[in-house]
């Protein structure tokens, strides 16, 4: 296994130093760029909530938006108490939403997910500005999720699983699900920085093979490095050939604050900046220099080394819907539009979908239900 193990190292090593090569790019993306990039990619108008839970009781979280038909779908999560289960909405106009239904629900079952299905799109065009269709492998549509079966808000031993469906994706119905989650956090392989819970993840199909696998997974997780109970949150990699067996790439994290969260990835190729460029949407917390959480991003020429971007956040609380946290991205370019989806968060710690934009589109009429009134308490 030492001898597998230092092999596989050896030419993850290779395979960057070629990528490298190849492409004639530096490892680190020039600060030109990086400012390129954010005058590209910033969204300073908030229209606001687009959509929001009916019940107090549950939460909205974790957008992902993609284009089939001519028309606009997100998937995204809710929490009710209970754990997550992943849901479908559709859009004409990428600012008005309407819930569909379920598609990966509670099973009560012994399966290792019965409590928690947190799905995610996988193999979307990544491309700034592109189709943003849904692609398929080998006639299956495909979801990265996180799953538990312990009860409660991210409760219990979290890891990745895959979901998989032959049926078109903007139909509401259950998805398949491999009998086993791909990564835990408890393989014998796992990393330093992963080894308590593994949380949302990422999939690109890279045509191109930059790693020498056409499947790329970006990861957020936690360890025991820094603090025995929880530690840092951290984004590493995992690559596939097939979508079914994953194997973990790299030994360190490709992005790390060190404290705090650093974490729910998402990638966009944007050519029109420079050629080979990548850019990774993720969200910050609680480590020095940032303030609640907030959206910031990376960029990169080969997938793997990033260079993290030192300027403004990109979304950062300012309103009263998300004043508590403004966070997880998910970002499109439609029609020389920017729209930049994330969860908003308020200080009741209600949570919903919201949208800002690089062009003012208004402002939206969608509201959080009225909290709950804390009633006081009776005096002894």
């Amino acid at each position: 296994m030492k001898l597998k193990s230092a092999c596989y190292l050896l030419l993850a090593c290779l395979s960057q130093t070629y990528a490298h090569a190849q492409s004639g790019k530096p490892k680190e993306v020039p600060a030109a760029v990086m400012q390129k990039v954010y005058e590209e990619v910033k969204t300073p108008h908030k229209y606001g909530l687009v959509l929001v839970t009916d019940d107090n009781k549950k939460k909205m979280d974790c957008p992902s938006v993609f284009r089939k038909n001519g028309q606009w779908w997100m998937t995204y999560i809710i929490y009710d108490g209970r754990g997550y289960e992943t849901w479908l909405a559709q859009s004409k106009d990428l600012l008005k939403w309407e819930t569909k239904g379920k598609i990966m629900a509670f099973t009560d079952t012994t399966d290792w997910d019965t409590n928690q299905k947190a799905g995610y799109v996988a193999l979307q065009d990544y491309k700034w500005g592109g189709s943003y269709e849904w692609q398929p492998y080998q006639g299956k549509y495909w979801m990265s999720y996180f799953g538990g079966k312990s009860r409660g808000y991210e409760k219990g031993l979290l890891s990745i699983g895959m979901a998989y469906t032959e049926k078109d994706p903007t139909t509401v119905h259950q998805w398949q699900r491999l009998p086993q989650p791909v990564l835990r956090p408890d393989d014998k392989d796992v990393r330093w920085w992963e080894n308590h819970t593994i949380y949302k993840s990422s999939v690109i199909w890279d045509k191109s093979k930059r790693t020498g696998h056409p499947f790329v997974m970006y990861y957020n997780a936690n360890g025991d490095s820094l603090d025995t109970k929880r530690g840092a949150e951290r984004i590493g990699m995992a690559v596939s050939d097939d979508m079914k067996n994953w194997s973990r790439y790299l030994r360190n994290p490709v992005l790390n604050h060190h404290k705090g969260i650093t974490g729910d990835a998402y990638i966009q190729q944007l050519d029109q900046v420079d050629k080979g460029l990548y850019v990774m949407f993720y969200f910050g917390a609680f480590y020095p220099g940032v303030s609640g959480a907030v959206n910031r991003f990376a960029c990169s020429y080969d997938l793997q080394t990033w260079t993290d971007w030192s300027g403004a956040n990109l979304i950062e609380p300012s309103e009263p819907y998300d004043e508590l946290f403004a966070h997880k991205s998910f970002v499109v370019k439609h029609k020389g539009v920017v729209y930049h989806y994330y969860c908003a968060v308020n200080k009741p710690d209600q949570r919903g979908i919201a949208v800002a934009t690089s062009k003012d589109l208004g402002k939206s009429k969608l509201t959080f239900i009225a909290p709950p009134v804390k009633k006081p308490k009776e005096a002894k």
